[in-house]
Formats: C-alpha cells, structure tokens, sequence
C-alpha cells in the first residue's frame, strides 16, 4: 500500500515513516531537511522524499504527491521553542489537515466510486476532547487546558485540526476516514512495549496523567493503517492511547 507522511523527521514521525517500511509499503514525504531523515530510512527503495515544505507546495505539487495514495498520516506538531510555539505558522497542523484532505479530494474525483476512501490519520493530543463524546475532565484539568488553550496556539492549533476532521469531514464521507490518535504524555524509548487504547481518557489529563512512547504511538498509527481490523475498530474515532502499566 502506498502512503504520504507529513511530518516524516519528527519524534514520532520517523518510527511511523520506518515501521511503514519494514512491512513493505511505499511511503512518500515531504521533508524541509530530508538529512533528518534517520540513515536507516533513507536507504529504503520503496521511500521517496520531496524536500520542502508541506503548507508552501502548491496545490499541483501537493496533488502529485497525494494522488495514488491509500492513506495519508499527518505527524506534524510544534517545536516546544518559543518560536516553534508562537511563531508562524501557527495554525500548522489545521492548515495541512485542510490542505491534504483537499488534494485527497480533488485526486480522487475522477476515480470517484472506484476504491475504497482514502485513510486520514492525525496524530492529535490527550488535551483535546472528543465533542462527539460526553468526555468529562476534573475542574482541575478544565481550569489548565483553559488556561493553555489561551495562552498557548499549539493547543488550539490541534483542537481546530481534530475538529475539522469530525465537522467538515464527518463520519460517513465517501472519500475521506479518519481516525484522530490522542496520546498522553509523550516520552521516549527504543523499543515497542505494550499499551492500550480507550474511546476516551481513564486518566486525568493534566493531572493523574499517563505515559506513552513514541515509538508505541507510531505502533498504533501503523496498525491502523495497515491491519483492516484495527482500522475497523477506531474508524471516525479519537482513541487514547496509554503505555500498559
């Protein structure tokens, strides 16, 4: 199967781009700075990187890359930098979620009906609630977010992604499925461990908060995309995803 990945060099980015090759499929990114790309990946024959950036490409350049595609897993998030956080483009993940479910749309139209609607995949935050659900948070945890929501435009950023995904999209789109993977507490680690998924946060968010690995979270993404079971089960979903305790 073929995918595009936006975000490719990122923490989490980079194990979904290697573990997507390992199984065979072909990948297509857009990358600033392909050297970032881990060595081990780079040498992949089934890889092909365009350098640039994802929001300046032009609609027919963007197309190009799209077209073809049976899913497209958007990686992307903000550096943890003041100008990561403040400065442009501030609205990066909302911006490239709009602009790669339109070129999926318009690569689509003409073969509209023929094959199976294209996979959509956000990694997206543990911060942001699921309206489609009555999720709850403690006063604590509302207070916080509130308060990050306002301060802070990386925390809007993804809640206008992850909404666009369930408003303008919707859940019975013809052309366009998507899952939204809210991860706690993102670390590090080399290896896949167990983990679990729920519709919706056991945990606190802010406080009482989990752990998972990057590395787990790319495990989730790539079994979404590539075993037709896990796909069926979160489909139209903002699962949470935790390390097993």
């Amino acid at each position: 199967m073929r995918y595009f990945i936006a975000g490719s060099t990122g923490a989490t980015g980079r194990h979904v781009t290697q573990q997507l090759l390992e199984l065979g499929h072909e990948v297509i990114t857009v990358a600033r700075n392909p050297a970032a790309l881990q060595r081990e990946i780079q040498h992949y024959p089934n890889l092909t990187v365009k350098e640039g950036s994802l929001l300046a490409l032009t609609d027919s350049e963007l197309d190009q890359w799209v077209a073809g595609c049976d899913g497209v897993i958007s990686c992307l998030g903000h550096n943890l930098t003041f100008k990561g956080m403040f400065g442009a483009p501030r609205m990066l993940c909302r911006d490239a979620v709009t602009r790669l479910t339109q070129s999926i749309l318009r690569t689509r139209r003409p073969l509209a009906g023929m094959r199976p609607p294209t996979k959509f995949i956000l990694m997206n935050t543990n911060g942001n609630r699921n309206r489609d659900l009555n999720e709850t948070y403690s006063f604590g945890d509302r207070l916080v977010i509130g308060l990050v929501r306002c301060l802070l435009p990386p925390q809007r950023d993804n809640e206008h992604a992850a909404e666009f995904l369930r408003t303008a999209i919707g859940q019975n789109h013809p052309d366009i499925r998507w899952v939204a993977v809210r991860p706690d507490g993102l670390v590090n680690r080399d290896e896949v461990s167990p983990y679990a998924c729920y519709p919706s946060p056991v945990r606190g968010v802010v406080f009482n908060a989990g752990q998972v690995s990057r590395i787990n979270v790319a495990h989730f993404m790539t079994k979404l995309a590539s075993k037709a079971s896990e796909w069926q089960a979160w489909e139209g979903k903002m699962p949470v995803i935790y390390n097993a305790e």
